[in-house]
């Protein structure tokens, strides 16, 4: 996440810092071609702003860089009023003022990815938003040739025609909708989707979805995935083969929820679930996008779902532990399908040196009594680490970039690292390794042992039978096993490091809780065979997708899978 800001800060720095000194060389000078060349080099920043941030604004540095090449354009014909140039002016800036608001408005529409959709004008598809770009391609090439000043003139008017049919064809799905029927619904109510993954969540949480999306496609029956916010469209996209739908307004959530869905899941408590929620006849199930002792993740809001598919027992214990009253029969036990590629150890194994650790830190949270992150005791726990000889594998939250203090520590931990890594040659791993060439389940299968902060990552690392160490950074040392139970079977190392070295004993070495952390698996994690670990899971949503209501009586109300759906998982 960090590296996102950093290529976004860096392309707008570009745009803006090119186009300027552009516009000074041209405008304040005679340097006429270096003038020009760095014309297009800013337009091609501004091409490439598009890309990184979609949404990225540039008429300013557009219109500053129309108004450098026109008078460059003037100087290179020989000086003198030219009508195709004084024709061209008014032109091109009316097309450079109409491109943010005409996308704006195409942004308001439903857009899809793996999706057959007919060939409708390029310029209504994501190629309009190069057309300005293209524009000042153009007279920019046409000045330093230069050519007639007629060519840059013909050339404003053929994108002017291209941009008016695009901006017609916008009015008239506007104005006309049913005589104009959006082709994005049409296209889904031929792929007659079954379920749906409804997602809503700020940038960089894409993982809260795809973690699903091979075990939805699992269930072998068609299914779209539908987000709500644009950010996601690429990545969720990229993660399955089925159709991925932004529906940017609640219109355009309206239209996506055709009439062959049943199901709708959800992995979080967005609030623009209930965009989806108010659809009565379908049947809203909660899986989470993990599952920990955390406050979060005993959210009353899950009592507002027809089904809570949960990993074990420990998750429906943890709602009434938190005073959050939900009927047992809305709760579905399913395990934790994601932890099928962890391999287990043998139950009762010797205890033996351990000598690679996997440490996750949790972020901050979004307000101080979710804040577990270790983070501030993270360096002095790492240096102990590393005095032990242990190989270190560091994946920390995909949101700890978000706070910068989280940013400088967790920088500073990677710094211990790498000069361990050189001093010892021990291969500890961090970064991009650690976070996004080897996923979760390799971090857990090529590591011993774990430290985590109170976080989901303890549940999964539990199905591997392996030890592992929670931290406490809140609660007072004789309440936390009492608030998070699942640290029972883990070793607590508290804020003040006190017990450091005694833990560390423990978890490295002797694993005196080995024989109750056998028996907390289950009640995590489900009491479920490990080659059909997954089956589960995708077991009980085929049930509930493929469930026909029962033909209505006379005079009774429709039978619809989002009041009737308890009868099929109890």
């Amino acid at each position: 996440m960090r590296g996102d800001l950093v290529r976004k800060l860096t392309a707008r720095c570009l745009t803006v810092g090119l186009a300027v000194l552009a516009f000074l060389l041209l405008a304040l000078t005679t340097a006429t071609w270096p003038g020009l060349l760095l014309s297009l080099a800013a337009v091609a920043a501004a091409v490439l702003e598009r890309r990184v941030r979609p949404d990225a604004e540039v008429t300013a540095e557009f219109v500053l860089l129309l108004a450098g090449i026109l008078v460059a354009y003037h100087r290179q014909l020989g000086g003198g009023a030219d009508p195709a140039l004084l024709a061209t002016a008014p032109v091109a800036l009316a097309l450079l003022l109409l491109d943010a608001p005409l996308r704006r408005a195409r942004s308001f529409e439903l857009r899809a990815v793996n999706l057959e959709l007919p060939t409708r004008n390029p310029f209504v598809t994501s190629r309009f938003s190069h057309a300005v770009a293209v524009l000042l391609t153009g007279i920019a090439l046409c000045a330093l040739v230069p050519l007639a000043a007629w060519w840059a003139l013909l050339l404003t008017l053929l994108i002017a025609a291209a941009v008016g049919l695009s901006g017609l064809d916008l009015v008239l799905r506007r104005l006309r909708p049913s005589a104009t029927p959006d082709p994005v619904v049409a296209a889904l109510k031929r792929h007659q989707p079954e379920f749906v993954l409804y997602f809503s969540a700020p940038a960089g949480s894409e993982y809260q979805a795809t973690m699903w999306l091979p075990y939805l496609e699992r269930i072998g029956r068609p299914f779209m995935v539908l987000v709500r916010e644009a950010d996601h469209l690429a990545a969720l996209a990229a993660a399955t083969t089925a159709p991925v739908v932004h529906s940017p307004t609640v219109r355009a959530v309206d239209q996506a929820i055709v009439p062959s869905l049943r199901v709708a899941f959800y992995v979080n408590h967005g609030a623009k679930n209930s965009h989806c929620l108010r659809f009565s006849r379908l049947t809203h199930i909660q899986l989470h996008h993990g599952d920990s002792d955390k406050t979060p993740s005993a959210n009353p809001l899950t009592a507002i779902f027809d089904k809570v598919f949960v990993a074990g027992e420990a998750a429906v214990e943890r709602y009434a532990r938190n005073g959050v009253q939900i009927p047992r029969e809305k709760f579905v036990v399913v395990g934790r399908p994601q932890v099928e590629s962890i391999t287990v150890v043998p139950a009762h194994r010797r205890p033996g040196r351990v000598t690679t650790v996997l440490y996750t830190p949790t972020w901050t949270g979004h307000n101080a009594d979710a804040d577990y992150c270790s983070l501030p005791i993270a360096e002095e726990l790492l240096r102990r680490l590393l005095a032990r000889e242990i190989t270190v594998i560091l994946r920390p939250h995909p949101y700890t970039l978000q706070n910068p203090q989280s940013a400088r520590q967790l920088a500073r931990l990677e710094e211990l690292l790498a000069a361990d890594r050189d001093r010892s040659g021990r291969q500890h791993a961090w970064g991009a390794t650690a976070t996004r060439t080897w996923s979760l389940a390799e971090c857990v299968n090529r590591s011993e042992a774990l430290i985590s902060d109170v976080s989901g990552v303890v549940s999964d690392y539990l199905y591997s039978g392996k030890p592992f160490a929670v931290t406490n950074m809140s609660a007072p040392p004789e309440d936390f096993t009492q608030e998070f139970p699942l640290s029972r079977a883990g070793y607590v190392l508290h804020r003040d490091l006190t017990t450091l070295d005694r833990v560390l004993d423990d978890l490295l070495v002797t694993d005196p809780l080995a024989e109750l952390r056998w028996s907390t698996r289950s009640r995590y994690l489900g009491d479920f065979p490990a080659e059909s670990y997954a089956d589960v899971f995708v077991s009980q949503a085929r049930r509930f997708v493929t469930w026909q209501a029962p033909a209505p009586r006379a005079g009774s109300a429709n039978g619809e899978p989002g009041q009737q759906p308890h009868e099929i998982a109890r």
